[in-house]
């Protein structure tokens, strides 16, 4: 299948694996890079850009495929040092970058001096438009679905995708709710060139997380998930569990009144990393999508990948075809 963002990326398949916390290591990238889609290592996952520069080093070892990094741009006011990040990623040959969080706008000038194709991942029509007019090479378009952070619009993909569409040059995919051949297809057919897949790819064998996490997200159904950092304004979606209905009652209980300080002790990335990386499954919230409903299985990136591939093939040429009669 070729798209302009096939194109672009040197990619054989039209799917982006989505930069995850803890997550996005040399050996999830590398399998979905192998199997003909974009891996994405998380750079802020890594501790510091020397650290960064191993780990692309890692994934060279593991795939000789295009891969990227994901650079997640947080307040300044708790800035990692991102020049150095971002040398790390030229100096190791990356030349795909998926950004996210706060506008790239800044680091762009020494991302595309590089030749670095920029991908940003957008919760909206209107920021899609600001990254198309800041430089960026493709926008990933975020709806409502998604797992993590969906923005505060509350837009689905039926509604986002086709207006992204009517709006845009560049090409974007889509993310949140995509999990198989079907997603692939219907977000061809709003718009998008590709799909970015986050909550799949962790029910993955080469997801290099606890099994309890990937065991939790097939026995869930798309009713699992929960809205958290509402009063914030930092909207995410998780995987319910205790440390969720904690914060939802800690939310009730505050209402507008509530601060990150209230909730941090469930939030925080290192929290996190206990389920995670340790499979303690109450320790704090984690980022899941409503496809959660969608996951049944455990595959390789592999076999997800040429199965999604198959089914698009068969759904385009067997099924829709056969309806024009």
């Amino acid at each position: 299948m070729k798209t302009r963002i096939t194109e672009m990326f040197g990619i054989r398949h039209p799917i982006i694996q989505g930069g995850m916390h803890h997550v996005g290591y040399a050996e999830l990238a590398s399998a979905v890079s192998n199997a003909g889609g974009l891996g994405i290592i998380t750079g802020l996952t890594q501790p510091t850009p020397e650290d960064l520069a191993r780990e692309i080093t890692r994934c060279h070892e593991m795939t000789d495929k295009p891969f990227g990094v994901n650079l997640t741009f947080l307040p300044s006011f708790n800035a990692p040092p991102y020049p150095e990040y971002i040398a790390a990623i030229i100096e190791g040959g990356v030349k795909a970058v998926e950004t996210a969080g706060r506008s790239p706008e800044k680091y762009m000038p020494q991302l595309k001096a590089a030749g670095i194709k920029v991908i940003h991942k957008c919760t909206s029509v209107r920021h899609a438009l600001k990254a198309e007019k800041i430089g960026c090479d493709a926008v990933s378009v975020d709806g409502f679905e998604c797992g993590g952070h969906p923005g505060e619009d509350d837009i689905p993909n039926f509604i986002l995708l086709p207006r992204a569409a009517e709006e845009l040059k560049i090409p974007f995919v889509a993310s949140g709710g995509m999990a198989d051949g079907r997603s692939l297809v219907a977000a061809m057919a709003l718009g998008a060139e590709g799909m970015n897949m986050g909550t799949r790819f962790l029910a993955t064998k080469d997801a290099p997380i606890h099994d309890n996490v990937k065991q939790a997200i097939v026995k869930a159904d798309e009713l699992q998930t929960r809205l958290i950092m509402r009063n914030l304004r930092n909207t995410e979606r998780v995987l319910n569990n205790a440390a969720v209905e904690e914060i939802i009652r800690i939310e009730k209980e505050k209402g507008q009144a509530e601060t990150i300080d209230d909730i941090r002790h469930l939030v925080t990335g290192a929290k996190g990393r206990l389920v995670l990386q340790e499979g303690k499954m109450d320790e704090a919230a984690w980022s899941c999508g409503m496809v959660a409903g969608l996951i049944h299985d455990i595959p390789t990136c592999d076999e997800l990948i040429q199965r999604i591939m198959a089914e698009a093939e068969t759904i385009v040429c067997q099924r829709l075809a056969g309806f024009l009669g």
